[in-house]
């Protein structure tokens, strides 16, 4: 049974969920609407309480985010938190015991011309609040900071239900104390006094603050504690980009065991260090002979103790240490086999569970399982009117870049392609750079596909995930080698005999604009059109306001802080060599790269006598968060590429 169908059969009174929203798309020729791509997912972020008698979603209401809380047995739904993704955002949740869900806030803040954003962690009990509750504030009177973050729970303590630990900077800015919070009471007690270097806590599960994080500029150090506080010994110190980078994933249940990630044999890998036995090399637990293993640690609900990860693998998203779990996800890719299913939720007797399903069907599902009845219910979809008819689902390819090393991405084909045609191309390198496209759904790639456009998302050298020098030739390399693999991909494209090589345009998203714009600038005369949203223009800009802040130093590292030489790979600076359309889009509230860019890249285009459109959203961030300004964007980068590539 696939999971079109598995849909249909189990479909049943979870419908309330969504009923906002249409579950099924009638056949039709026409495509769907790009209001369709650009919205925010209908239904998300699903978790069932510890007892399974309550799941906690976010729903998309008419573009606005809510968190509400259902409660299964009787179908009664509260709305806890709406977020508009302006004034307010939803950040993270998670249930803290069968009654009590924290719930953390993001709240932009500007003041003058500084722009930050300020977090808050709220509490909901079911049994008696009617609203939300600030959990935790600062002590003003007794002299504490507001500090910015208020938010951070270094330990949900599973041992104690009624308590969590938090690590928060109201005695001395951006140095922690660390607190045990009773999110009934709303007491705190502090445990932990700050330290003039220490930026961060690791505590165990039994609530110990047990390793400390100290950064000098571009210097991480740990050290080791005992469970009464006292300094054990020096754990490891390492520079940003380099080898000897560590990666702290967690504890186990055992106060003695921790979980890291560090290199193995040139990708990271995960291994188990026995922290009594300093002089033992740690044991390695997972590698994966292709890719870089990321993600997080999964702990059970039952025993707390570690029995997996999460990891962008090749043919699974979770890997399983333990023979349970491995059991049990092996007898759910047999009931919707030829999809990516994940267990995202279970309680802690681990009968009742969530899982999301996605396929080259589904953009993704949500169930609600139960292991008990062996039923599976339908709870709704990310995107409810994307399915097997109008999903056009990306491809792994290959290709060999022009220096002989070998480059992955994710193509996309219009459903509509018949054999023989050359259809219009888009090139669509991700952000970051240090980031990865993958294989889930692409709102951008999916949209555009449906325009009738081939679409590839190349993995160029620089991108995360495959290897430690793959990754590491992002330092210093905007603007070189990086933006020729984006070339090379039309080479790659059109050795296939698929695209009409006289129409391809790039496009992209903060690094994937810049490297849109730099397309512009060096290789003309591959690409006809180029856009950008919130692309970077002026690299030395960003490397001379980064002085300011603490990780000044690690951004120099990055990106270099050789002025002459930034210039020449920034595109602000070649607006006159530039004789192709440009497109760029760009947020007013932007923090990560300041509107600035787009300002001085337009006028510097329009100066020259350049074909250019500039698009300045007010309000919209860098994370298009706000739907009717995802929709906007879409919107521009379709009728410009039809203008041009049509």
């Amino acid at each position: 049974m696939n999971a079109s169908s598995i849909r249909l059969f189990i479909l049943n009174l979870y419908i309330l969920l969504i009923s906002s929203t249409s579950l099924a798309t009638t056949a039709t020729d026409m495509p769907l609407s790009i209001e369709t791509y650009g919205s925010l997912p209908a239904i998300s972020r699903i978790q069932l309480s510890p007892n399974g008698q309550s799941l906690a979603l976010v729903q998309n209401l008419n573009g606005s985010l809510v968190l509400s809380v259902l409660e299964l047995k009787t179908g009664k739904k509260k709305y806890l938190l709406k977020s508009d993704n302006v004034n307010v955002l939803l950040g993270w949740y998670t249930w803290v015991n069968d009654e009590t869900l924290l719930i953390s806030a993001r709240y932009p803040v500007k003041q003058g011309f500084n722009k930050y954003t300020r977090t808050k962690l709220y509490r909901y009990n079911l049994a008696t609040d009617d609203e939300l509750e600030l959990l935790i504030k600062p002590r003003t009177a007794s002299g504490e900071i507001n500090a910015q973050i208020q938010t951070n729970v270094i330990s949900l303590l599973p041992n104690e239900p009624d308590n969590i630990l938090m690590a928060i900077g109201f005695d001395i800015a951006n140095k922690p104390t660390v607190y045990k919070v009773n999110v009934k009471t709303k007491k705190r007690t502090r445990i932990r006094r700050p330290k003039p270097h220490v930026v961060g806590w690791i505590a165990d599960q039994q609530g110990h603050p047990r390793i400390s994080q100290s950064n000098d500029e571009i210097t991480v150090y740990y050290k080791l504690y005992d469970q009464e506080g006292e300094l054990v010994r020096k754990l490891w110190s390492y520079e940003v980009f380099e080898k000897e980078v560590i990666h702290i994933l967690g504890f186990d249940k055992d106060p003695n065991v921790l979980f890291i990630r560090a290199l193995h044999h040139g990708r990271y890998a995960v291994f188990k260090v026995d922290l009594q036995k300093p002089e033992q090399e740690p044991e390695l637990i997972y590698a994966d002979e292709k890719y870089d293993v990321d993600g997080s640690l999964i702990y059970s609900p039952k025993t707390h103790k570690v029995v997996g990860l999460s990891h962008k693998g090749e043919n699974d998203n979770k890997i399983y240490w333990d023979e349970t779990y491995i059991a049990f996800k092996k007898a759910l890719n047999e009931a919707i086999p030829d999809a990516n299913n994940t267990i995202i939720s279970m309680t802690k007797d681990l009968n009742k569970y969530v899982l999301f399903s996605s396929s080259a069907e589904t953009a993704g599902d949500y169930y609600l399982g139960d292991r008990t009845q062996k039923s599976l219910q339908y709870i709704g979809s990310l995107y409810p009117k994307v399915n097997e008819k109008n999903y056009a689902k990306k491809e792994l390819i290959q290709y060999v870049a022009r220096d002989g090393l070998k480059i992955e991405g994710y193509l996309t084909k219009p459903l509509t392609m018949k054999a023989g045609n050359k259809l219009p191309a888009i090139i669509l390198p991700h952000g970051g750079p240090m980031a990865r496209d993958s294989s889930g759904f692409d709102y951008w790639a999916e949209l555009f596909a449906s325009r009738g456009y081939i679409v590839l998302q190349p993995n160029f050298r620089g991108s995360s995930g495959y290897g430690y020098e793959f990754e590491m030739a992002a330092l210093g390399g905007w603007g070189k080698a990086m933006q020729n693999d984006l070339q090379d991909a039309v080479a790659w494209l059109n050795s296939q005999k698929i695209i009409d090589e006289s129409k391809v345009c790039i496009a992209g998203a903060s690094y994937g604009g810049y490297a849109a714009l730099m397309a512009a600038v060096l290789h003309a005369d591959t690409f006809k059109c180029a856009a950008s949203f919130a692309g970077v223009s002026d690299i030395e800009r960003i490397v001379k306001n980064s002085r300011r802040y603490t990780n000044g130093k690690i951004v120099q590292k990055q990106l270099g802080d050789n002025y002459d030489e930034l210039e020449t790979v920034s595109p602000v600076n070649f607006a006159k060599k530039i004789n192709i359309p440009v497109l760029l889009v760009h947020g007013t509230d932007d923090v990560v790269v300041p509107v600035i860019h787009s300002q001085s890249m337009a006028e510097e285009l329009a100066d020259n006598d350049k074909d250019v459109r500039y698009v300045e959203i007010k309000g919209a961030n860098h994370h298009l968060s706000v739907q009717s300004h995802r929709i906007q964007t879409l919107e521009e980068m379709v009728n410009f590429f039809d203008k041009h590539l049509k």
